[in-house]
């Protein structure tokens, strides 16, 4: 029995995947798959680990290339009612991994919890905004974790607290394969004052980006002590195409999506870039951009 004829209201085969990315770009997935109830969850998850289906998640797709290819097994994507909640009491947020982190930052200052609204302009699911540790030099969403509920590959529920988990730029050690919950400790603070730090934020963040009209990500991580898009400056490499793929000459660390832009156009951009910067300025990019 496959997974489409285990789960046959909630999975999609050959679903373009396209569409649920902020590129546009990618290949359909052998099975599709939302959960409506946690029993659904916990049902898909123990099917694919019995029957060895790969399965991958798919949040916001803000920091995802899919290729062109079809891609092999099931990609699940959480939202609605059971896994997209927000609820505060005194300092303290729990928010479901399926959730929007706009939201979760507009639910905060709206309740007078300061430390998220630095993260503004940031675009991701909550539970893929934890796993990647989102965040820049005003600030890292790991700041505010307290507790992290996942569910296992069998379909079990654990949760770690903060001393269990390790976050690095960019990263974390969260290899469960869904995130269900996240609990985040904040400050309470008056909400104009925050709301002023917010504004300020967006203003930074938003005037360092692509126009808000184009389909960009983020190719790299920013080495140590210095800025990836610096380092493509230098190297001279503003506008540089390939194929409908061109580096934003608003930040040298993103890659533009024209219409009619393929993977493969994005992956030999970046490519190009890498090699690019290594040859001129000795150092090599580590790629931020996550593909499948």
């Amino acid at each position: 029995m496959s997974l489409a004829e285990a789960f046959p209201q909630i999975t999609k085969t050959r679903e373009p995947l396209a569409p649920y990315t902020h590129l546009r770009i990618g290949g359909p997935a052998e099975f599709f798959v939302q959960p409506r109830t946690m029993d659904e969850l916990k049902g898909v998850l123990r099917y694919c680990t019995k029957n060895s289906v790969p399965l991958r998640m798919l949040g916001g797709g803000f920091n995802l290339l899919v290729r062109d290819d079809p891609v092999p097994g099931a990609v699940m994507r959480l939202g609605g009612p059971a896994f997209d909640w927000i609820e505060a009491s005194g300092r303290t947020i729990r928010a479901a991994g399926g959730g929007q982190l706009y939201d979760l930052i507009a639910h905060a200052v709206k309740a007078g919890l300061g430390g998220l609204e630095t993260l503004v302009g940031l675009r991701g699911s909550v539970g893929g905004s934890v796993r990647c540790n989102v965040g820049d030099r005003s600030g890292e969403i790991a700041a505010a974790v307290r507790r992290v509920a996942v569910l296992t590959d069998e379909g079990t529920e654990q949760i770690r607290s903060r001393d269990e988990l390790n976050f690095g730029d960019h990263s974390s050690d969260l290899d469960e394969p869904v995130i269900l919950w996240v609990e985040f400790e904040l400050e309470t603070d008056a909400p104009d004052a925050i709301l002023k730090r917010m504004r300020r934020a967006w203003v930074i963040r938003k005037g360092g980006e692509p126009l808000s009209f184009q389909s960009s990500v983020r190719m790299f991580r920013n080495p140590s002590g210095g800025s990836a898009a610096a380092l493509v400056d230098r190297a001279g490499l503003a506008k540089t195409k390939v194929g409908g793929a061109e580096v934003s000459d608003r930040n040298g660390n993103y890659a533009v999506a024209h219409p009619g832009t393929t993977a493969r156009d994005i992956l030999r951009l970046i490519d190009l870039v890498r090699t690019k910067v290594k040859d001129s300025t000795g150092v090599s990019l580590q790629q931020e951009l996550h593909v499948w």
